[in-house]
């Protein structure tokens, strides 16, 4: 399947057909993802539709090696981890592909990375190797070109005066930082930005006590004098992401689709408007599985944005003894 085809999908039915020749190619050549279908008894001979498509629990990732047709990794992305806990691993084939994704939703929704200064806050991330997100950083960081763009792991004080001489320049700045660490700058200072895209990335990583969202963007928002809070959705075992633009509700490029299911049955999936477990479609995937079952709880939009609204915990995992896969 040629990559080229993933991004330049423009209607939901060049998007289900391509999701569909995904799976047939996954089924036939993705010896974890084919067994799992097995299991559920669906293969190309009864899958027709996007809801037959079968979504491989993300858990997968940490004990298999999800991998479609045989190949040499480029890249193993992983998840960030307890001390020995397993961590899910992400084998790239081609990371062209997933710069190719990050780069077209990036100018769809936001425009040129040229034209902003990137200051990346993203000390967990920075303190490990193989995060998908760090090498997404820093290659914007590269690609936006302005001597200022760069990554701060404790040096808020020097991150704050940056940011306050940019504004003052009238730069255009995309401040991307993960929650707790932009929580200890909101925190610390007191800041009025006009220029400044505050994107947070998720994650309390136990640093700091779990806010809900609106809890967490109404601290940002006064921290640094701005009005929306901007969101990403990815996650290690995804080549794209989501973005929101401060109203909870996240939009998905052409060539990814969230779905909910059931939370009591894993396996039915949900119409527009209920509250449910999160499915993805990410036909970036091409060469790992582009059907993933999140522990996310969310609710799709009739416009196809979504929301995320919390997790599962562990015991709500329904469906655990297919692990044993």
């Amino acid at each position: 399947m040629p990559q080229s085809n993933i991004f330049s999908i423009s209607t939901k039915e060049a998007f289900k057909v391509q999701a569909l020749q995904t799976f047939r190619t996954q089924y036939r050549d993705n010896p974890v993802y084919k067994e799992f279908c097995d299991y559920l008894k669906r293969n190309e001979s009864n899958v027709h539709d996007l809801g037959d498509i079968p979504f491989l629990p993300i858990e997968f990732f940490k004990s298999k090696k999800v991998v479609t047709g045989s190949f040499k990794e480029e890249t193993i992305f992983t998840s960030s981890g307890t001390t020995g806990s397993e961590v899910s691993k992400h084998y790239v084939r081609d990371l062209r592909i997933y710069e190719n994704s990050y780069l077209t939703a990036f100018k769809a929704y936001y425009g040129n990375i040229e034209d902003y200064c990137v200051l990346a806050l993203l000390p967990s991330y920075l303190e490990r190797t193989g995060s998908s997100l760090i090498y997404m950083a820093n290659d914007l960081i590269q690609k936006s070109g302005h001597a200022d763009s760069g990554f701060y792991l404790n040096n808020i004080d020097q991150l704050q005066d940056t940011l306050i001489q940019l504004n003052a320049s009238n730069t255009k700045i995309l401040l991307l930082g993960v929650s707790f660490a932009l929580m200890d700058m909101a925190e610390k200072f007191k800041m009025s930005l006009n220029n400044t895209i505050v994107m947070e990335t998720g994650g309390m990583k136990g640093r700091k006590k779990e806010l809900i969202r609106q809890e967490l963007h109404s601290v940002l928002k006064k921290g640094f004098g701005v009005q929306h809070i901007h969101s990403e959705y990815g996650m290690t075992e995804l080549l794209s992401q989501a973005y929101s633009k401060g109203n909870g509700k996240f939009h998905c490029p052409k060539w990814m689709r969230v779905m909910t299911r059931e939370t009591e049955d894993p396996l039915t999936p949900q119409q527009a408007g209920k509250t449910g477990g999160i499915n993805i479609i990410d036909l970036a995937n091409i060469h790992s599985c582009a059907f993933i079952a999140t522990q996310d709880l969310g609710k799709v939009y009739p416009d196809g944005s979504f929301e995320v609204l919390g997790r599962f915990d562990h015991s709500d995992i329904r469906g655990c003894n297919l692990m044993a896969l």
